[in-house]
């Protein structure tokens, strides 16, 4: 039975559903925000690593071109390696995540988002770091989360949370923040 917390922001309703994707995963979240929709599945090995300084987590971002409703054709019919603003979000939810994973776990913990639809005006990057958040939450793997996200831009003269994509491109301020119930 899937579980689904919704709550308005900005005039639309971002919901978190768990228990209906990906039920292999360790922990599987779909975030919806207006028309945009990311599932985020997190895993780890069940075989720890021995000598490890570090925590060995991956994050992958997976934003393709169907998910705008976009299909390559002619010559280019597979999608490359990830561009720019995807290594970014990769990047973006790892350092969000990795101070609050517990440090002596030692197995591998691997987070994929994919974006299963783009509205074009709904940014698909928090709902990436919101779902991979509340994937760890719901799973056994150690960590002092939940983390949020809000998006923050500055039009005509006011402060605007979670613009709009388009808002984006005219705003003076294009800030992600990441944040817990203690510290930004």
């Amino acid at each position: 039975m899937p579980d689904i917390f919704e709550r308005s922001i900005a005039d639309r309703v971002l919901a978190i559903e768990g228990g209906k994707l990906a039920e292999q995963a360790d922990g599987a979240a779909v975030v919806r925000y207006g028309d945009t929709v990311v599932l985020v599945t997190v895993c780890a090995s069940s075989e720890p690593r021995e000598r490890m300084d570090f925590i060995p987590l991956t994050v992958d971002y997976e934003e393709r071109l169907y998910a705008a409703g976009k299909i390559p054709g002619s010559f280019f019919r597979r999608e490359g390696r990830p561009g720019e603003q995807a290594i970014l979000t990769s990047r973006f939810i790892d350092r969000s995540l990795r101070p609050l994973l517990f440090k002596g776990f030692n197995r591998d913990i691997q987070i994929v988002a994919t974006v299963l639809s783009a509205d074009q005006e709904n940014d698909p990057d928090i709902c990436a770091l919101i779902g991979a958040s509340a994937s760890l939450v719901i799973s056994d793997i150690p960590f002092s989360g939940p983390v949020s996200a809000i998006h923050i831009g500055y039009l005509d003269s006011n402060l605007v949370l979670n613009p709009t994509l388009p808002q984006i491109e005219n705003s003076l301020l294009d800030v992600i923040v990441a944040s817990t119930e203690q510290a930004v």
